[in-house]
């Protein structure tokens, strides 16, 4: 029962995540908002489920909090601060509330040359309004620097040896049930190699998927980010999936870590143990 109304807790508070743009951003019309809402109550669905079951789905480190707990925060802080944005945007296009002005000093300090900020607006259509870039702009800068507090916080819960916590099991099966461990190689260099390509994939991500995103636009209609809840999921997503990565990979090579740590101490007590007296009669 208490697994199953954890499950509930989270299935409402993801809810509320994604009613959050709607509820706040005051240009959605009714039928994006019918519309909204059911995706929220199809996450809901989907994280209840997951967290109710007794055995592992398709969640990921579901055992061994606080990982997505960290995640969870994140993103909802990514969420609720491009949607207070967007709503000073439009309530003060003068710039005068406090959301804008420090994203309007970010999107300045950010907008140089090569950096991820830039390269997502260069990647957007041409053709579009100014106001529309610089909101663009002022935006993914906010995203990026939450993203990136956000994860020198996970790594320095990891230094401090607050996650995987030391007087806990790590049950690899449970937290990865989309990994085999009988296949392949060796699971600590499975888990260490997995591990490397997470991080090297969230590092290249965020200044790759702008490139793609220009590629894609010439196969599928292109993405302009002009509705205030694309704009806001959009650059979600943007800053968000490259540091989930990297947090995963991270993870991923510190299982591989712990296991051949124990590994380790369990051939050190194996060699502690005397052995047995033999005889001249034994071979």
């Amino acid at each position: 029962m208490s697994q199953v109304l954890q499950g509930i807790l989270r299935g409402v508070l993801v809810l509320l995540i994604v009613l959050c743009p709607a509820l706040l951003v005051p240009v959605i019309t009714p039928e994006v908002g019918q519309a909204v809402t059911l995706l929220a109550l199809l996450a809901a669905i989907v994280v209840v489920t997951e967290y109710s079951a007794p055995y592992p789905g398709l969640i990921e480190f579901r055992d061994a909090k606080p990982y997505n707990r960290a995640r969870f925060i994140l993103v909802g802080a990514i969420v609720l601060a491009l949607t207070l944005l967007q709503r000073d945007i439009f309530l003060a296009p003068e710039v005068s509330g406090p959301v804008a002005r420090l994203s309007l000093w970010l999107g300045n300090l950010l907008s140089f040359s090569f950096s991820p900020v830039t390269l997502l607006v260069a990647a957007l259509p041409a053709g579009l309004p100014a106001a529309h870039l610089a909101t663009v702009t002022v935006s993914a800068a906010l995203a990026l620097v939450i993203a990136v507090l956000g994860l020198g916080v996970f790594l320095g819960a990891l230094a401090a040896g607050y996650w995987p916590r030391q007087n806990t099991i790590f049950n690899v099966w449970v937290n990865l049930p989309n990994f085999d461990p009988t296949k392949g190689v060796d699971v600590v260099q499975r888990l260490e190699r997995d591990g490397q390509i997470n991080i090297a994939v969230g590092i290249i991500m965020p200044f790759s998927l702008p490139a793609l995103l220009h590629l894609s636009s010439l196969l599928v209609q292109p993405v302009t980010l002009e509705t205030p809840l694309a704009l806001v999921w959009g650059v979600t997503l943007w800053a968000f999936i490259p540091v989930s990565l990297i947090m995963r990979g991270i993870s991923m090579y510190r299982v591989g870590q712990l296991i051949r740590a124990q590994r380790r101490r369990i051939a050190e007590a194996e060699e502690a143990v005397p052995l047995p007296p033999q005889s001249a009669y034994s071979a």
